[in-house]
């Protein structure tokens, strides 16, 4: 059957099956006609194609005499496929928190809602995530605004497609000390840094400016156990994993340049390869970042069970 796909009725499939993906459930569908004119091709093929979509199980139609055809049924993966349409590949930050977590959630239902499929996949450090755009592994990444504006200026081809606002990304970022019985930084600490963490990394450098300290380079996902081992006396991460908040005293930023960094360390945005923009556009569609962070918050109040 999937071998009449590569006849010029199946071409015609291709083209109407892309079509029909942008018809909801319930509604009518377009006129041969109309499909005719549109595709530049005759009624006869047209028909030829809605049928080979029929009986590949891609649709099912009603013919409503005078009120015309509707379309009462579709499997959206399988148009998709027969369309040559391949779901957006996204990656973004290992879900640690339930912010991450809420974020990748609401992706996934969103896509959902809009009758489309995402695969997300979930990798450390931003730099990496930039990197898996530069190599097409994925269509797009989620990282902070800092770490994405900073890429444009190494990678002009790259470009920020969507933002989410402040505090989509992290809620606030502060400094944890292992010992708690102090109340600032100082000289001779070893700070945590991971270097693959454009925010971490950044935000570390200018609040520890100036002291006399011992960075140590560490993988992020460390940082809990090296503080409570006191292999460390200081790193700067997010308050939203409550693993180390509940663990560790939290202090705010002191110098300016750091606090600044911390604003532009909140906010998610979407950043993809610019030559690839219309495809992207075309494969997001009609999603809508207002409803990916409904969802984020839902997840994060505990109203909403995380799924992704």
């Amino acid at each position: 059957m999937w071998e009449k796909l590569y006849s010029k009725n199946g071409l015609t499939a291709k083209n109407i099956a892309k079509e029909l993906l942008d018809v909801e459930i319930g509604n009518k569908i377009p006129r041969v006609t109309d499909y005719s004119v549109k595709l530049s091709i005759g009624r006869g093929t047209v028909q030829i194609a809605l049928g080979l979509l029929e009986e590949l199980k891609a649709i099912r139609l009603e013919a409503r005499g005078h009120l015309g055809t509707y379309l009462v049924d579709k499997d959206i993966e399988l148009l998709q496929e027969i369309a040559g349409i391949a779901p957006l590949i996204g990656s973004m930050p290992l879900p640690y928190s339930r912010k991450y977590e809420g974020l990748a959630t609401g992706m996934v239902e969103a896509f959902e809602l809009s009758g489309k499929r995402i695969n997300l996949s979930y990798m450390r450090g931003g730099l990496n995530r930039i990197e898996s755009i530069r190599t097409k592994r994925s269509d797009f990444s989620i990282v902070s605004k800092m770490t994405a504006v900073n890429s444009l200026s190494n990678y002009p081809n790259l470009k920020i497609m969507k933002e989410f606002g402040i505090n989509s990304y992290v809620s606030a970022h502060k400094i944890f000390l292992a010992d708690q019985h102090e109340n600032s930084i100082r000289n001779g600490m070893r700070v945590g840094v991971d270097m693959d963490s454009p925010d971490q990394k950044e935000l570390t450098f200018n609040e520890f400016k100036g002291l006399d300290v011992e960075y140590v380079h560490i993988n992020y996902m460390q940082l809990l156990d090296m503080l409570d081992s006191k292999q460390l006396d200081a790193a700067i991460w997010s308050i939203d994993d409550k693993r180390i908040t509940k663990s560790f005293k939290a202090i705010d930023f002191q110098l300016p340049e750091a606090k600044k960094i911390a604003e532009e360390t909140s906010e998610a945005v979407i950043i993809i390869d610019g030559d690839r923009e219309q495809e992207i556009a075309e494969k997001w569609g009609t999603v809508e970042i207002k409803s990916i962070l409904e969802i984020q918050k839902q997840v994060e109040s505990g109203d909403k069970i995380p799924r992704y």
